[in-house]
């Protein structure tokens, strides 16, 4: 009975031995662990870089035609024939459309032909009068007759030039408003006509950029349908006065549209470029950890052999293909962690990766 209880007491006594140890070991381990700090945290890292950049002052604006027109007719009438389809390109004095004239072309002839017996007249009055045998008031009647004969003519003419509708300028026209066999009223819309070669861009700046404004002055302009492209102009236009209710003024810009790819009515994203470049510290974007109360970096330092990171606050600018302007807090050649930091502390060991973060990748790394 005795021995049993012995062994009892022996076995648990191993047993209770065995999980203490371990336990015991274990926390050893930990605070070893502990002692020797975290373990580093892979990262990767770029350095500052001076850059020249061209400051500029970026505003939005629209596009609009250099002419641009609603074609219409001076006079009424029954549409005889369309010479043009819609979206053709048309150059000026281009006949686009006719008129039904049958009225006015034999109204024409009658007048031509009263034309011809007052000039009959009036010649047959110049050869009666140098004998005397007609009245300087006969002769001077004839003579107004025919004036006035060659003027209805001349007016007839023009009504019938009227019902030729063509394109007053070169350009490009829209869809067609009108239909064969249509009567048309003075005034009715036929077809839009725009001028898209060159093309301008139109928008306003406040009052404090008037200095910095010239004509001549390179503006870049992008729009939405041609995101990755960039249409360059120049300044050819500024308002000289400033709006009231605004203060601001109006500029013109012209750019070239060869292709016909901007078009009048869209949207622009308009960055007028200044004439000299300033010297900039910029780093990547995706380096800065933004914050309500500021933002900041994780600089690079070697301490005792090891690399570790420190909470650097920073004062940022301007941004442009990525990269973002530093106005205080760091100096060129720094090293700061590009990509990692979001498990960083200060204080903390880090292994620098080899590759670069992938925004500073080239294409196809």
């Amino acid at each position: 009975m005795f021995a049993r209880l012995a062994l009892v007491v022996v076995l648990l006594a191993i047993i209770f031995g065995g999980i203490f140890g371990w336990k015991y070991h274990t926390a050893q381990q930990m605070a070893a662990a502990q002692a020797g700090g975290p373990p580093p945290a892979a990262i990767a890292a770029t350095t500052v870089k001076q850059e020249n950049w061209r400051p500029y002052i970026q505003v939005v604006g629209s596009l609009s035609a250099v002419a641009g027109i609603e074609v219409s007719s001076e006079v009424g009438g029954l549409v005889s024939a369309i010479h043009f389809n819609s979206g053709e390109h048309v150059t000026q004095g281009k006949l686009l459309l006719e008129l039904d004239d049958e009225t006015d072309q034999a109204a024409l002839k009658g007048l031509e032909a009263e034309r011809r017996l007052a000039l009959l007249k009036y010649q047959r009055a110049a050869q009666l009068i140098k004998d005397k045998s007609v009245s300087k008031s006969d002769f001077d009647e004839a003579r107004a007759t025919l004036d006035n004969t060659s003027a209805q003519v001349e007016s007839q003419r023009a009504l019938l030039e009227k019902k030729q509708i063509r394109a007053p300028f070169d350009g490009r026209l829209g869809i067609r408003r009108v239909d064969l066999g249509e009567y048309l009223t003075p005034g009715a819309a036929i077809v839009p006509l725009e001028q898209l070669d060159p093309i301008y861009a139109d928008f306003t700046l406040p009052e404090r950029e008037l200095s910095r404004i010239t004509e001549g002055q390179t503006i870049a302009v992008q729009v939405q349908a041609y995101p990755d492209r960039r249409f360059e102009g120049h300044i050819i236009a500024i308002d000289p006065g400033i709006q009231v209710g605004s203060r601001s003024f109006r500029v013109r810009a012209q750019l070239e549209n060869a292709d016909s790819s901007l078009r009048p009515g869209m949207f622009a994203d308009v960055r007028v470029m200044m004439p000299t470049e300033d010297s900039v510290i910029t780093i990547p974007g995706e380096a800065i950890s933004y914050a309500p109360y500021g933002d900041s970096v994780f600089l690079i330092e070697e301490k005792d052999g090891k690399k570790m990171v420190s909470r650097r606050q920073i004062q940022t600018g301007n941004t442009r293909n990525g990269r973002v302007e530093v106005v205080s807090g760091l100096q060129v050649g720094d090293e700061i962690v590009s990509a990692g930091h979001n498990k960083l502390r200060n204080g903390q060991p880090v292994l620098v990766d080899d590759k670069p973060a992938p925004s500073e990748r080239a294409p196809g790394a």
